[in-house]
């Protein structure tokens, strides 16, 4: 499912809309993009949008940064640094944090892809100039049918906004 963002406004309204469908039972989030596309930057909206009261930054540097909102424990990874070499080193945290009651956002995911659990949401954002240099878009893709009944309750949010 793909949705358009005209701008950083949109992106915290899809946000907002995808924090509602798993703030209750967790998410293994991957997401994937250009740099400087916005990954990051949808990151700190969903994660303000589940009530983490910390700032958010992106854990390029440090591969993980944790937090707590305020029903989950959430995970932010980035694979960027480590590429395919380094993934190992930290794969038992990736696999431990993919349980459920958990949020874990993994940015740079084709870093790990095929070490990643199979149980979760893949988010691509691109560049759409065709709208503007700040439009986005945003396409979904579940993996497993938990996760599909979670973006389906997300575009029903999405859809009657």
């Amino acid at each position: 499912m793909e949705f358009i963002a005209k701008n950083l406004e949109d992106t915290a309204i899809l946000a907002d809309f995808f924090a509602s469908a798993i703030k209750d039972e967790g998410c293994f989030l991957c997401l994937y993009g250009d740099i400087g596309v916005g990954k990051t930057a949808f990151c700190k909206e969903l994660l303000k949008k589940i009530g983490v009261g910390q700032k958010v930054t992106s854990p390029s540097f440090v591969i993980l940064n944790e937090y707590k909102g305020n029903h989950l424990p959430v995970f932010h990874f980035d694979l960027y640094r480590l590429e395919e070499t380094g993934l190992d080193s930290i794969l038992p945290e990736l696999i431990e944090y993919s349980k459920e009651k958990v949020i874990t956002l993994v940015e740079w995911a084709n870093f790990g892809e095929y070490e990643l659990p199979l149980d979760r949401i893949d988010v691509n954002i691109e560049y759409n100039f065709d709208l503007g240099e700040n439009s986005r878009k945003f396409s979904f893709k579940a993996r497993g049918s938990e996760n599909e009944t979670k973006l389906a309750k997300f575009k029903e949010l999405v859809e009657c906004r």
